[in-house]
Formats: C-alpha cells, structure tokens, sequence
C-alpha cells in the first residue's frame, strides 16, 4: 500500500478539514508524502506545509484547476507548483469569481423546483466563500433532507437536467496547463475514470483526444490510482500513462470523514509498468 496521497481537500476549497487537521489525519494514517490540492485556490498551501513539516510528512504544493474542453468539465491537478506564481494566482482569481454568479443561478434554480434558501445554506458549509461549489450545495440537499447523502444528491440534483445545475465556462484546458507548468509544476489528468462515466461520458475515444491535446500544451501526468477508480480502471490508465509517455499519480481525492470515496493514504500500489510522478522531482525522499 502506497503511503503517498497527492490529492486531496481542505475547506479551502469543498473539503470539510481545516488544513492543519487534514495533514494531522494524513500523518495519522500513515501518509509520508502528501500534496493538498485544492480547487482554483492555494490558501491553504502555508498552512498544512508548516504542520507537514512537524510530523515529518514531505509536503508538495498542489491545486486542482477546473476547466471545460469541448463542453466537457475536466480537472487538471498541478503537483509542485509555486502558489507564489503571477499568472498562477491571477488565473486562479478569475476562476473564484466566477463561482459566486454560478452559485446564485443554481440558488435560483434549486427555488424554481421548490427549494428555498439554497445559497445562504451553501454557503454556511463554505468555510471559503470564493470557493463556492456543487458539493457545499451538496451539503445543504443532505441537511434539509432532500437527499440521503452527498453522492446521491448528484443523482437528482446540481447536474444536466436536474434543478440547481448551471452551465458554466472553466478555465481553457491550455491555460490551465500554462499556469501549472509556468509556476515551475507538473500538469496531471485527475480522476480520469470519472469521464467516462456520468449523464455525459465523453467515451474512450473522446477521452484519449483529451489526452493527446493535453500533452500538446505541455501536460504530463494523468491519475492512474485514485479514491473513484476501480482495479480494472488502475490496469487501464497504467495502459495510457504508457501510451501517451505520461507520468502516473495517485490520490485519495479525499473531500471528508464518511463523504469520500476512500480516507487519504494508503493506496494501491501503483502498477509496476507505471513510472510515478515523483520521480521527476529529484528529490532524495520521493525517490527512495
């Protein structure tokens, strides 16, 4: 089992754990090399960096970048960034402020099917506001009772189709790339599985032009064990990091206690064919 976790979430962004109580979960669990990424934000980076370093965990800096390529909402995690970066933080901002007008229309849409209050209960779960999301609606279905738990809310609600869904432009998948690889970071595929599966999979050959172009812009990691991938799926995204000459990651993509697909740290290990993303960094104790 793999005590390195390079995906994960403080309520920066829609995880439910304060940074420093993410890492110490992290430490708790075994985990010796960990990276917080956070969508469209690095505010918590300085934080779970200093509490990394008191419990010996080697900390990268990390965030997960939404973006939309042909109609489609993808994520791409970069891994050893600078959150110090110019046009890293500029783009990131612009990306916040679109949250809060998707926020309102979904508040909007949510009443029209008689739910009311929707944006005033999302954001009491937003410990921060600029990273208003799906899940923090998410969170307010489940307290009011329109929902069992967060995973099934995204089978009637916040996607195409269903009330609170809003149709929104991310970030362009060059961009988000130039902003990863600017900043000194290397650009990954997160989740990749999750594609190809949903109201809208992009289907295989859809996914591998994903891939391809992504490593025109300068792409060069993709997800290959992750909390919603299946052993089939470990097997199969191994096949691509070979095909497309891509470095493999892994991550428990951990959001909450009881939420996630799986707690962080202890992964399977990674293929053997797989060459990991850490290797690229140079650095004596990712390489052991």
């Amino acid at each position: 089992m793999l005590d390195c976790d390079l995906h994960c979430h403080s309520n920066i962004s829609d995880g439910m754990l304060p940074p420093a109580e993410l890492v110490a979960r992290a430490a708790g669990r075994g985990v010796k090399i960990m990276a917080l990424t956070d969508h469209d934000d690095v505010r918590g980076l300085a934080e779970a960096a200093s509490v990394a370093a008191t419990h010996g965990i080697d900390f990268i800096n990390g965030v997960e970048i939404s973006v939309t390529w042909n109609k489609h909402n993808v994520h791409i995690v970069g891994l050893n960034i600078d959150p110090e970066n110019a046009e890293l933080v500029s783009g990131l901002k612009v990306l916040r402020a679109g949250r809060a007008v998707r926020a309102k229309l979904m508040a909007e849409s949510l009443a029209q099917a008689g739910i009311a209050g929707a944006l005033e209960g999302a954001y009491k779960y937003a410990a921060n506001p600029e990273i208003i999301g799906r899940t923090h609606f998410a969170r307010f279905l489940v307290d009011g009772g329109h929902a069992k738990d967060v995973h099934s809310v995204f089978k009637h609600f916040l996607i195409k189709g269903k009330p609170g869904y809003v149709s929104h432009q991310w970030a362009d998948l060059k961009d988000a790339v130039h902003w990863i690889t600017t900043s000194g970071g290397i650009a990954v595929i997160a989740h990749p599985g999750r594609y190809l599966s949903g109201r809208k999979p992009m289907g295989r050959p859809t996914l591998k032009n994903l891939i391809v172009e992504f490593v025109e812009h300068g792409g060069r990691g993709i997800e290959v064990v992750t909390g919603s991938h299946t052993p089939e799926q470990y097997a199969e995204f191994a096949r691509y990091a070979t095909e497309f000459g891509l470095l493999s990651s892994c991550g428990s993509d951990f959001h909450a206690p009881g939420e996630s697909f799986r707690d962080l740290g202890r992964l399977p290990d990674l293929p053997l064919e797989c060459k990991p993303v850490w290797q690229a960094w140079g650095r004596a104790s990712l390489n052991s």
